[in-house]
């Protein structure tokens, strides 16, 4: 019983630490940093790679809460679907409330609705995160 809530936690706290990663960000190859007026391509790869690892990483807790009864339903009903299945469906929800997009297909009830509105949260101020960095560096190089 206690087992899934540990991995649960492990898995956020790998979320969390992508987070602060990205946020104290350091470049590491000076060809792709970012010069006057020009797209940073090292500090989108490292967003997209954030992204991916908030999406599978809330996916799979949703994928271990559903094996203690928390489930994501579908169209309102519960279905029986197959490992893979729940797999798949998990990381999809995830991957919807990661971008806000809200479908509205699948819905988490029980716990799952905070941890939903915590994916959304992180979803929703990673784009601002990304800006204030591209800024960051911008200004840091215009003072050099």
């Amino acid at each position: 019983m206690g087992i899934p809530w540990i991995f649960c936690i492990l898995i956020i706290m790998l979320i969390g630490r992508s987070l602060y990663d990205f946020i104290q960000y350091k470049s590491i190859h000076p060809r792709l940093h970012m010069r006057e007026g020009h797209f940073s391509l090292e500090i989108f790869i490292a967003m997209l790679v954030v992204y991916f690892i908030i999406m599978v990483g809330y996916g799979l807790v949703y994928f271990i809460l559903s094996f203690q009864g928390i489930v994501i339903v579908e169209h309102g009903e519960l279905r029986e679907v197959s490992i893979w299945g729940s797999v798949a469906h998990s990381i999809y929800f995830s991957g919807v409330t990661l971008l806000t997009l809200g479908y509205g297909d699948l819905a988490p009830v029980g716990i799952g609705r905070i941890i939903a509105l915590s994916e959304a949260l992180i979803g929703y101020i990673l784009p601002a995160a990304f800006v204030l960095k591209v800024v960051q560096i911008s200004s840091r190089d215009n003072d050099k």
